[in-house]
């Protein structure tokens, strides 16, 4: 694993663990802390895809040019 991967799994397993402890000490009533989870979770889902994305944008152009760079 790329230390570029390590550090993404890192900063996500963070934010797991952060998720959890403020579940944990919330002061809200438990709809209003669920209805947080589901708008949350749909950022971090939106943010992934992205992520995602432009990782597989990076990855198409390195492979364009390394082929144009063999002809």
């Amino acid at each position: 694993m790329t230390i570029r991967g390590k550090i993404v799994l890192g900063i996500l397993g963070a934010a797991a663990a952060g998720v959890v402890i403020g579940l944990l000490m919330a002061p809200d009533k438990g709809s209003e802390t669920r209805k947080l989870i589901k708008r949350t979770t749909g950022d971090w889902a939106d943010s992934f895809a992205n992520l995602l994305k432009k990782g597989k944008d990076f990855t198409k152009q390195k492979f364009n040019s390394a082929q144009e760079a063999t002809m």
